[in-house]
């Protein structure tokens, strides 16, 4: 039998299974990672997977696919969880518990490297000197803060070299939204001021700061320099505005992110608020992918876990609902985060009502997905109904071109399923093919199509991986679909089905024409959902391919003649720059003149006299 094959592996394993705590990893017969777990006594929890009779379903499933496994021991059963999360979001593993959504966050850096400070949104690696404050949930609320931040301290937010090469102030000066330090608005001292007073404010220390301006505001009138008066009016008014976002319940959560989870309908949603400095930096909700078999506190656990591998963390977790090993995860993240960390579930007081307050937002935004989850449902089915499909399809690949007269010719690829887009499947193809004649369109699907599925067969011949398309939806023509369907018979793909979808009479949305092999034209009435959804995937192929095609072009636009050129490297290409002034001047330039530039040989300039001269 098939689980016999998968226990046999299992047991041949066993031999040589440690017993300290660490990670194992399951591997199918094609190399691909079913399931990283991690345990406290490695045999000891490999060993219960030889009760195959005993497993549940699911895990029966996947010790029958089971051909290999890999086992790394760590020192404590805490660094095996960490070093569980990390490979579960490296190899997203199909029988883990799976966080999808899994975007860097952005944060505010208050740059103190230069002589004018700089405030500005950071995403990514951390590689400049100065402050991080965050994370917030997202670029809106990073932008929201920027702009009251703006209002309120009027730091520049302009590059160095923006900076340096103004004359007069921008318009950000003139509504009230800079100090202008590039043309000395600004004292160093008072602009000095400003930035610890952004420090104190992004920190939570803003009462001092309101009492300040309130101050200088009185003594402006008293003064009877009004004008001085308004301007301190104004950023206590806006200081004041964001102050009255946050709740008296958030001032009582300095420092913490607040987890909660809902489940309906088998499906688990988890809603995260994020707190700093007593201010709420936002919220994002997440989906993760798991078993309907596993519990809400097996999930919220997991997703902690992945969340927090490669992210800060903060002192305090507040989480809504009890885990199975809540002190095992502290320890985790206490080693992570390099001090102690404290996961805890409120009961009373206002912490509970910031808890309350997510729990509500985790049904609603549950809620919302699983309304669109079965809308996307019966579009599906009305998409199976219209091209005659078996069943609703999982996976629609969609394609389209874009090229400039021929030039930097892009073809691109957009998935959709059950869940809407999938992103993380969009794939460019570069057309390479030098035999195509400029703006060849067949050709240019003809390749890509070649490219794609050349490489499915190769991958995934027995279609095991989820990979293979149901549906091919092409925009464009006949023309389109028969040089499809010819690539496709020659590479021995015949059980996918092919749609193009081409513009009606004059252009029209709407009034979209469907073409597919053996059935006439046909269309759809102006005010059926499936034709708007198709639409939708059609435009978002041409969007795609739209930018992939500009990214190239800029990328051309940029490039030097001298890129091109064997052995010359950055350094090379500077030197010559510097002596010839140009490219032209450079290409122009026959071999003694080229020998004369520091680092060029006279091989090298021989080199680059014949790139250019065609020898």
């Amino acid at each position: 039998m098939i689980e016999n094959d998968g226990v046999a592996t299992i047991k041949r394993h066993l031999k040589t299974a440690p017993t300290q705590p660490g990670v194992y990893r399951m591997f199918d017969a094609n190399g691909d990672v079913l399931y990283v777990g991690k345990a406290k006594n490695i045999k000891a929890r490999v060993t219960s997977y030889t009760r195959f009779d005993q497993l549940i379903i699911r895990i029966q499933r996947m010790v029958s696919a089971t051909r290999s496994m890999v086992f790394v021991t760590t020192r404590t059963e805490a660094e095996a969880l960490l070093l569980e999360a990390s490979l579960i979001k490296r190899y997203r593993p199909p029988y883990n518990v799976l966080l999808k959504d899994d975007k860097s966050f952005p944060y505010i850096l208050l740059r103190e490297d230069h002589r004018w400070p700089q405030i500005s949104k950071h995403r990514g690696a951390r590689r400049n000197k100065g402050r991080y404050f965050g994370p917030f949930a997202s670029a809106s609320a990073v932008n929201e803060t920027l702009n009251t931040l703006q209002k309120v301290f009027q730091l520049r937010s302009c590059s160095d070299s923006m900076l340096e090469g103004r004359s007069r102030a921008c318009l950000l000066h003139q509504i009230k939204r800079c100090s202008a330090p590039c043309v000395d608005k600004v004292s160093a001292d008072d602009y000095a001021e400003m930035v610890d007073e952004t420090r104190a404010f992004l920190e939570g220390r803003t009462s001092h700061i309101q009492k300040r301006f309130a101050e200088a505001m009185q003594e402006a009138s008293d003064a009877l320099d009004f004008e001085r008066a308004a301007v301190f009016r104004d950023r206590l008014r806006a200081l004041t505005q964001i102050q009255s976002h946050q709740s008296m319940v958030n001032a009582m959560v300095d420092e913490a992110d607040v987890i909660a989870a809902a489940e309906k309908g088998g499906q688990i949603g988890i809603q995260m608020f994020f707190y700093r400095n007593g201010q709420n930096w936002g919220h994002r909700a997440y989906f993760p992918r798991h078993d309907k078999t596993e519990g809400i506190g097996d999930v919220l656990e997991a997703f902690i876990g992945q969340f927090y591998a490669d992210k800060p963390v903060p002192r305090q977790v507040l989480v809504s609902h009890d885990m199975p090993e809540m002190a095992l995860l502290t320890d985790a993240l206490s080693t992570h985060a390099g001090r102690r960390v404290e996961i805890a579930i409120p009961k009373r007081g206002r912490k509970a009502d910031v808890m309350k307050e997510a729990i509500r937002n985790a049904n609603e935004a549950l809620d919302r997905r699983l309304a669109e989850s079965a809308s996307q449902t019966r579009l599906l089915e009305g998409v199976a109904e219209l091209f005659d499909l078996d069943a609703p399809p999982e996976r629609i690949e969609v394609y389209d071109n874009s090229h400039n007269q021929g030039t930097n010719a892009v073809g691109g690829m957009v998935v959709a399923g059950p869940e809407g887009f999938m992103k993380n499947q969009y794939r460019k193809f570069n057309i390479k093919s030098e035999d195509l004649t400029p703006g060849d369109d067949f050709g240019m699907m003809r390749e890509v199509m070649t490219r794609r599925f050349a490489r499915l067969l190769k991958e995934d011949e027995n279609r095991e991986r989820g990979m293979w398309p149901d549906v091919v939806l092409i925009d464009g023509g006949k023309g389109q679909l028969s040089s499809v369907v010819e690539t496709l018979e020659e590479l021995g793909v015949s059980d996918v089905a092919l749609v193009a979808i081409s513009k009606g009479p004059d252009r029209n949305a709407g009034r979209e024409q469907f073409h597919m092999p053996g059935r006439d034209t046909f269309t759809l009435p102006l005010n059926d959902p499936v034709l708007y959804y198709l639409q939708r995937l059609r435009d978002e192929a041409h969007r795609f391919a739209i930018g992939s095609h500009r990214a190239r072009r800029a990328g051309d636009i940029v490039k030097s003649p001298l890129d091109g050129v064997p052995g010359i490297g950055p350094k090379r290409k500077k030197a010559l720059m510097h002596h010839f002034g140009s490219a032209k001047a450079v290409a122009g330039a026959d071999v003694r003149d080229l020998m004369s530039v520091d680092g060029i040989s006279a091989a090298m300039a021989q080199a680059i006299y014949d790139h250019f001269h065609d020898r």
